[in-house]
């Protein structure tokens, strides 16, 4: 198995086997933030081919020295804002598609979707609701795993930005889900009525 180096150093000599190679390597990574940022899982399929054309494309400006990795979130994040811009749109459908897909290799159990679904329908919605630059450093540090140093270098911003932006992304959810779990409440008082 190569190296992310070795691969990149192959790709800048033309071998389009290596750039096989790391789109199996990456493919879920970069589709699985393509899809939490923008909720479109066609839109991120689409996504997810454009940033391999670039890494392609732009294989020369690439640094086999540096990690592959925070490149590709930031040509994934760039990407999607592109497109949200292009399109003028807020995410219009649900996360839910994107929740299902990120469970769904983790666990299987019946029971644990119907526990977890509305959960995650709630949080989705609540994610969709985010302010872009909001939305997209929530999706780096909850759904990726990313530390705020990494976003903050991905993204080209101040760490206290990005500290910022995750403060008020939470606040925000936090918010939404207490007015969610509050009408639910209602709901159901209601129904006892």
């Amino acid at each position: 198995m190569f190296s992310d180096r070795e691969l990149v150093l192959q790709l800048q000599k033309g071998d389009l086997d290596a750039l096989g190679e790391l789109y199996d390597r990456y493919q879920h990574l970069v589709y699985r933030t393509a899809l939490a940022i923008i909720g479109d899982e066609f839109a991120a399929a689409d996504l997810l081919q454009d940033v391999f054309l670039r890494v392609n494309r732009f294989s020369m400006r690439i640094d086999p020295d540096r990690p592959l990795e925070p490149w590709l979130y930031r040509v994934t994040t760039n990407l999607t804002y592109t497109w949200l811009k292009r399109r003028k749109r807020w995410l219009l459908q649900p996360i839910e598609d994107m929740a299902e897909w990120l469970t769904s290799g983790k666990r299987n159990s019946p029971a644990f979707h119907l526990e977890k679904d509305e959960e995650w329908q709630d949080i989705c919605r609540a994610v969709a609701n985010l302010s872009l630059r909001h939305r997209v450093v929530v999706v780096l540090h909850y759904f990726n795993d990313l530390t705020l140093q990494e976003i903050s270098e991905i993204l080209e911003i101040p760490v206290g930005t990005v500290k910022s932006r995750l403060h008020y992304g939470r606040q925000a959810l936090k918010t939404h889900l207490e007015a969610t779990d509050e009408t639910s409440l209602r709901e159901v008082q209601y129904e006892f009525t």
